[in-house]
Order: C-alpha cells, then sequence, then structure tokens
C-alpha cells in the first residue's frame, strides 16, 4: 500500500514542478512583450471568427502545401485526441490500472491506437522532409529534431505502457487495440510483476516527456503552439496593403519608426513568438528567391532572439528555465564583417534559389560574448540595412505564412527611422525622392508637363476638371502614367476607351500631384502626408465623389491610405475594374480577333493588397482569339515583377527580380506577358529583353489589348 501513496505524491511534485517552469517560462516571455508599445488588439480583431476557425481548425493556409499541411493537420489533431488517452492512462497509473469511465472503452482504445500510429508516420514524414528530402527552407540541425524525438519517445511509451498493462492483468489481444496487443505477444514471456513494474518505468517515462515537452515547447520555436492562435485571431482584417498612420505632430515622441526592439508595437513583437520557422514565407520571397540579404523568417527569428536577449538583460530575468538551461553570456548580432559589406550572392540555381541567402543567414547570425543585448544597435547590428532595403513590400511572404506574421510594416517601420530618424536612404532612392519633393515625379520632370501627355491624342479631347466640372469619374494619371514614355501608351488606350464607352471623366492636368506611395514605402512619412495633404485638399475642391487609376500602387494609397488622413466618400476603382463592368454592359464591344497566347501577371499592390484577380482574367476571356494561360505562380502566390517597395528606383543586388519572373512566364510559352500595372509593365518589358525573347514575346497592358480588340487596331 505504500507505493501508490508515494506514486501520487511523486507525481503531484513532478507534475506541480513542471507546471510551475512552464508558467514561469510563458510569464517572462510575456513580460518581454510588454516592452513593445501599446496595440489595440480589439480593433485589429473585428470580425475575426470565420478567419480564426479556417486557419487554426481548418489549416487553410497550412493546406496550400498539401503534404506538409496533411503532416500537421494529423499531428495537431492527434494530440487533440491523445490528450484523452494520455488522462486515462495517467489516471491507471495513479489508481493501479483503472481507467477513465468511458461508454464503449474498446472504441476510445481503438481510437487513441490508431492516432498513436498516424502521429508516428506523421513524425516520421517530418523528419524525412528535413533530414532526407532536405527541402531548402527548412532548418536542419539538432533543435528542429528534438520535438520529433520527444514526440515518437511519447508515442512510445503510450504503446508500451499499454502492452505492459494488457500482460500485467492477463488482457488477451484484441482488434480494438491492435498495437498494444502485438506488443504484449512480443513481450509474453514476462511475468505479471515484472510487468506491473516495466508499467510503471514506461508510465514514468511518459509523464516525464509530456511535462519536458510542456517545459520545452515557450522556450523554442514551438512556442507557437500557444502564440500562434493569439496571433491569428488578432491578425490584421483590413486591407494588408494599408500602412499604419505615424503622428508626426506628436510632442511626447522622442523618434520616429523602429530604432529599438521596443519601438514595435506589442503586436508586432507578438508576430515573433508566433513563428514556427517553416520557411514559407523566405521561400516566396522575391529578395530571397533572386540572392538578395533579406529572408522573411530570419528576419522574424533575429528579432526574438534580440528580444529575449534584451528582454532578459532589461528585466533581470533569464528567459530559459530551469536556471541551469540558461544561454551562455554575450548577443546574438550579425558578424561585424558581415555588416557593412553589401551581400552578393552566387548565380542561383535555377528560376529562383534561396539556399544562398539562407547560408549567408546562418553564417552572419552568431552568438558574441563580448556584446551586450541592450548596447547593440537594432538596424546594423540586429536587421542589415542591405535586408531592410531589399523588400519589394510585395507581401507574399504575408500571404503564406501560416501563423497571420506581418513581415513588411516591421520593414518599413525600420525605414522610417532610418529616413526620418538618421536621414540614411540608398543614392538611387534619395535622387528619386528628392525629384518627387521638387517636382512630383521620380525624375525630376517639370511639374507643368505632367499633362504634355494630353498632346499626343490626336483629335482626342481629354477633359480637365476645369473643363468638365459634372465628371463622374476623376482619371487620376499618375507619375507613370504621365511622365513615362511607355506607360503613356497605356494611359493614351485607356482614354480612348473611356471616350468609346461614354464614360464622363476628367483628369486634374498639372494640378496632379504624385500620390506619395514610393516617399511612404521608401520611409519618408513627412513627404508622403505633404502630398496626401495637397491632394485631398484637391479632391474637396472639385468635389471628386469617384476616381479611377491604372496604377495599383496609386490605387492602394488612395483606396486603403488616405483615409486615414482624412479622404471620405470617395470611391476608388481600378482602371481593370472600370473597363470590366463597360465590357460586361455592352458599352465596349470586343470584337476584333487578337490571335495571341497570353499570360496574366498578377500586380501585388492589385491583388495580393486587394484581392482583384479577375476583373483583368474576365476582360481577357472576353476578348476573340486571346488564349489565356496561367504561371505556375499566379494570383495570390504570384511572383512580385521586384519593382515595389520603392525599389523600381534601386540598382539590385544578384538576379534580376523582373528577370526571374519573366523566365517564370516564359515557362508556358506565351506570345503577350499581361499586366495591369505601369510597374510591372516596365519590369516585364525589361525582363523580356534580358532574355532576348522580345522579338516574339510582348509585354502589354491590359487596356491596350482590349483597346486593339475594340478599334481593330494597334495603337
Amino acid at each position: 500500500m505504500v507505493w501508490p501513496i508515494v506514486n501520487f505524491l511523486l507525481f503531484l511534485a513532478a507534475t506541480g514542478y513542471g507546471i510551475h517552469l512552464f508558467v514561469q517560462a510563458v510569464y517572462r516571455r510575456y513580460t518581454y512583450l510588454k516592452l513593445g508599445q501599446p496595440a489595440d488588439f480589439r480593433l485589429r480583431g473585428e470580425r475575426r471568427a470565420a478567419a480564426f476557425l479556417s486557419e487554426v481548425f481548418g489549416h487553410r493556409k497550412l493546406l496550400n502545401d498539401r503534404r506538409s499541411g496533411l503532416m500537421h493537420f494529423v499531428l495537431f489533431y492527434g494530440f487533440v485526441v491523445l490528450q484523452f488517452g494520455a488522462l486515462d492512462l495517467i489516471v491507471k497509473g495513479i489508481t493501479g490500472g483503472k481507467g477513465l469511465p468511458i461508454p464503449g472503452y474498446d472504441v476510445f482504445g481503438f481510437l487513441q491506437e490508431t492516432t498513436v500510429f498516424l502521429v508516428l508516420v506523421a513524425t516520421g514524414y517530418a523528419a524525412y522532409r528535413r533530414y532526407v528530402e532536405k527541402l531548402p527552407r527548412l532548418n536542419r540541425g539538432f533543435k528542429p529534431g528534438i520535438v520529433l524525438v520527444l514526440i515518437c519517445a511519447l508515442m512510445l511509451s503510450v504503446l508500451l505502457s499499454l502492452a505492459f498493462e494488457r500482460i500485467w492483468f492477463g488482457y488477451e489481444g484484441s482488434l480494438a487495440a491492435p498495437l498494444s496487443s502485438a506488443l504484449a505477444a512480443a513481450f509474453g514471456g514476462v511475468s505479471g510483476g515484472a510487468a506491473a513494474a516495466a508499467f510503471y518505468v514506461c508510465w514514468w517515462l511518459h509523464l516525464l516527456i509530456l511535462l519536458a515537452f510542456l517545459v520545452y515547447v515557450p522556450q523554442s520555436k514551438h512556442f507557437h503552439i500557444i502564440a500562434a492562435p493569439i496571433n491569428v485571431l488578432f491578425r490584421r482584417r483590413d486591407p494588408p496593403g494599408r500602412l499604419s498612420k505615424l503622428d508626426l505632430e506628436s510632442d511626447t515622441a522622442e523618434s520616429f519608426g523602429a530604432g529599438r526592439i521596443e519601438d514595435f508595437t506589442r503586436k508586432q513583437l507578438l508576430d515573433l513568438y508566433a513563428c514556427v520557422e517553416c520557411g514559407r514565407c523566405t521561400n516566396a520571397c522575391p529578395a530571397s528567391g533572386t540572392g538578395k540579404a533579406l529572408s522573411p523568417m530570419h528576419l522574424i527569428v533575429k528579432l526574438r532572439d534580440h528580444l529575449l536577449e534584451k528582454g532578459a538583460a532589461v528585466t533581470s530575468k533569464s528567459p530559459w528555465v530551469p536556471a541551469f538551461a540558461s544561454a551562455t553570456v554575450g548577443a546574438h548580432a550579425v558578424a561585424a564583417d558581415d555588416r557593412g559589406v553589401r551581400w552578393k550572392a552566387e548565380d542561383t540555381g535555377g528560376i529562383t534559389d534561396i539556399r544562398p541567402t539562407l547560408d549567408w543567414q546562418q553564417a552572419a547570425w552568431r552568438r558574441q560574448t563580448e556584446t551586450s543585448p541592450t548596447e547593440l544597435e537594432l538596424i546594423g547590428g540586429v536587421i542589415t540595412e542591405d535586408e531592410i532595403w531589399s523588400c519589394t513590400t510585395c507581401r507574399n511572404c504575408e500571404e503564406q505564412c501560416p501563423v497571420g506574421n506581418e513581415h513588411v510594416d516591421k520593414i518599413v517601420d525600420m525605414r522610417r527611422h532610418l529616413v526620418l530618424m538618421r536621414g540614411s536612404l540608398p543614392h538611387e532612392a534619395k535622387r528619386a525622392v528628392q525629384n518627387i519633393e521638387r517636382q512630383g515625379n521620380p525624375w525630376g520632370i517639370s511639374r507643368n508637363d505632367r499633362s504634355k501627355w494630353t498632346e499626343e491624342l490626336a483629335g482626342v479631347r481629354v477633359p480637365t476638371v476645369r473643363d468638365n466640372p459634372d465628371f463622374e469619374y476623376l482619371f487620376f494619371v499618375g507619375s507613370m502614367g504621365s511622365y513615362d514614355p511607355r506607360s503613356r501608351k497605356v494611359t493614351r488606350a485607356f482614354i480612348r476607351l473611356l471616350n468609346e464607352g461614354g464614360v464622363n471623366y476628367a483628369i486634374l492636368g498639372n494640378e496632379e500631384r504624385n500620390s506619395g506611395d514610393t516617399p511612404r514605402r521608401l520611409g519618408d512619412e513627412f513627404l508622403f502626408q505633404r502630398l496626401c495633404a495637397e491632394n485631398i485638399a484637391t479632391f474637396r475642391k472639385y468635389g471628386v465623389r469617384k476616381i479611377v487609376t491604372a496604377c495599383p500602387h496609386t490605387y492602394n494609397t488612395l483606396k486603403n491610405e488616405y483615409p486615414d488622413f482624412g479622404l471620405e466618400g470617395v470611391q476608388v476603382i481600378h482602371h481593370t475594374e472600370l473597363l470590366g463592368r463597360l465590357v460586361r454592359s455592352g458599352r465596349l464591344t470586343p470584337r476584333h480577333e487578337v490571335r495571341a497566347r497570353v499570360t496574366y501577371h498578377d500586380s501585388c499592390y492589385l491583388g495580393r493588397h486587394n484581392g482583384v484577380y479577375d476583373p483583368p482574367r474576365d476582360i481577357l476571356r472576353a476578348i476573340p482569339g486571346v488564349e489565356l494561360v496561367e504561371m505556375e505562380r499566379s494570383r495570390g502566390n504570384a511572383m512580385c515583377c521586384g519593382a515595389g517597395g520603392g525599389m523600381m528606383w534601386m540598382e539590385e543586388i544578384g538576379k534580376r527580380v523582373n528577370l526571374a519572373r519573366t523566365e517564370q512566364a516564359l515557362v508556358v510559352a506565351p506570345a503577350v506577358i499581361a499586366s495591369a500595372c505601369p510597374y510591372c509593365l516596365t519590369m516585364m518589358e525589361d525582363g523580356v529583353k534580358l532574355v532576348e525573347a522580345d522579338e516574339r514575346v510582348e509585354a502589354a497592358d491590359v487596356a491596350e489589348i482590349l483597346a486593339r480588340s475594340v478599334f481593330g487596331d494597334v495603337q
């Protein structure tokens, strides 16, 4: 009778200590989270229930990769099911073999053993993908393997406990317990007393592994088990293309942007805990795939390492529990010899290849014993400027992330700090911003030439808001459509279609200003807000109620960001949306055949940022003779052209993104690469020239292709 009491007391002590360590580890990480700026979680959580259920319990994003998604699905629900089995097993160990009074216990037992088998298979497949198949996006080494070993050991301890239980009590083999029955048969020569002892050995192994898992989870990437559902619950539900507003007139602000880890909001810091290090973000990133320094996964991981080390230094509470698990002194930092060196990747092995970027990230991020985490610079010491300026803000990283992480806002916040507090901006980008500030366009061409393109439309009248004060649509031409020679052809085609469709429109002419998208993405919030205020004042002056634009960057800025600064009651649409309506209503008739195999390239700012995927495709399908074919990477997973985030005006390191995207398009053998963005059009046209395919493949805007069908010419 002594053993049951001793066993129970030991159980309470071990379980209590394990729970204590778990709570301590979670609480300390919570205190580090509180170092960040306050975030309004209530606003971020509106309309969240359906998305939360589909992403957490439905594995919607995880199943984008069918194989790994199914593997995770089995592990996730396997552990949910096995919690009841674990409780049953714990009760058996405490009571001397009496399980839970569950009706239909044989069915319950069969479900448990089946689940154990499926979890073991899923764990084996996870190990295969990481260590045999060696997917580049997955980290290898002993740390990722720890949890796989723990899971396997946990499952085996369950089966062995059940097998020795059968021998102990003399249960016969049963189809309701196939695995434990087979193991019991294998140990058939063991006596009842020895089986009882073996049962308790396995029972304690199961309990200790379970508690070790409990303590290990919050101190590893597997903290996502706790943090990810919370992160998904409170992820942003407003348009992803909207950047946060900076209060530049604040009397209390000591700095702008993120120059320290504490400058990020608590929601941004929660992202760091939620990361599962699956590498899907990096695998989709155009910068990572073309040999730039930026890897979205490593961006999050490095920020998390820095948060833990600085949080420990500030709070004097180690993130590692128990105490003997504490890491060595110092802090992780980008190696000094890599901080000021521009990353130069080797040639990629294929259209895209993330391995050179991953190799650099792994080599450059090291623990340095002489470095203090409180003195380490966020920009330069943790995240290099090359990483910050490599981002195209395409947000494919966020589209692929299964736990709701938001990478781009963190990068833009660091850009804001560089520009507003340090005056640091790459030379080419600085020139573009200065030109916008002085002349209202990135080339520095006279602001009085903004409407000069109208002279190229012989015999076609283009009314201004002064000429036609009763206009329905304001056509916001944008800098590309006004100044860039190639984009002006799109502007002319769109004007002809507007006139043919009987649309009541007008332009601002030389009163139009740059939308401010480029300065804002480059971190110059001050210039953006000035341009924004000037444009809104002009819109109010002429009573603008509807705006149409052919530039997705302008579209996103006017639609999603101007309302934060006072633009109210104005509908903003993209030119493909308006043209699609005109075609559907019969006001535009694509009657002439355009015999061409066409593939459509999705603009990031039209597609991922605003969910506009079908209108451009619907127009192309309506054109007789067009054969529309999709690239492997299209719609939500379409690769960026390389021009977003101000990259249009900067030099690239490594392989050019537009070259990689053009190569992806050429795989489907198109005659025309269609787009609906002046930046994309420029990059695709340059890409076609780079691969010397311009004699057989053309880059064209959807409006141009439609104009050919409507008018029967190629103007």
